[in-house]
């Protein structure tokens, strides 16, 4: 009788211990609350105003970073490929679905075409957060008019900025080539910088969170008066690292 009695209390002893044990074991296993997943930085809508070989070249790594895309163009028709073969998280449609669309609006057309986008969408433009400009004026494209006139008002950026009062603009990709910068995002060590320019200090901290989810660094040179300098050509276009640019930047004047 004893013998079976003490054979009772062990085992409902042993049970007891692994009943506790597996207890410990669940709560030291349990994940953190606040490491139990890592949070994606924010994504935000972009409304694409253009969507050629640089706007489909962004568009692209906008996609890939997660963001929501609307691509539009004089011929949406035409673009229709590219946001098919991007995915669900791309679209096409006119250029003021794509400007009610974004948050963040991407500005990358001809430059002879921003005043009439200034006269049509100006307004809702200037209510959103950032609009980043990677239009150039180039005289073989837009006429020698167009870039005087941009020049007369302090260089791309400035003239941006006359056409459409009130935008908060950040002037960023200006001088990198479509043909390489897919290529060339999220290289691996010291990344590419990408220069910018901008006045409006909640744009260029958005700016500046967008690029470095596409795959680059970006590198402030200054205010829009330094937006002349973004232009191919210039010693602050093509591929440079952050470092690069930086050093370049602080001999502008």
């Amino acid at each position: 009788m004893t013998d079976h009695h003490d054979a009772d209390r062990s085992r409902r002893t042993f049970l007891q211990f692994v009943g506790a044990g597996v207890g410990v074991l669940a709560l030291r296993t349990r994940p953190e609350p606040a490491l139990a997943q890592s949070t994606p930085a924010p994504q935000v809508k972009i409304g694409s105003i253009g969507a050629g070989r640089m706007g489909g070249a962004l568009g692209e790594l906008f996609v890939k970073a997660g963001h929501p895309v609307m691509f539009s163009s004089r011929h949406p028709d035409n673009i229709k490929p590219l946001a098919a073969r991007l995915g669900p998280l791309a679209q096409v449609g006119t250029v003021e679905q794509a400007v009610a669309f974004g948050e963040v609006i991407v500005l990358v057309v001809p430059y002879a075409a921003i005043e009439d986008i200034g006269k049509a969408h100006g307004q809702a433009i200037a209510s959103k957060p950032l609009l980043l400009d990677i239009s150039n004026p180039i005289a073989r494209r837009d006429g020698d008019a167009v870039v005087k006139w941009a020049n007369e008002q302090g260089g791309a950026g400035l003239a941006t900025a006359k056409l459409l009062p009130g935008a908060k603009i950040v002037r960023a990709f200006n001088g990198i080539s479509y043909r390489r910068v897919v290529d060339i995002a999220h290289r691996t060590g010291d990344p590419v910088g990408v220069p910018i320019a901008g006045d409006d200090q909640r744009a260029i901290a958005l700016a500046e969170r967008i690029i470095r989810g596409m795959g680059f660094e970006p590198v402030l040179v200054g205010g829009l008066d330094k937006g002349k300098y973004l232009l191919p050509g210039t010693p602050l276009a093509e591929e440079h690292s952050p470092a690069e640019l930086r050093q370049i930047a602080s001999t502008l004047r």
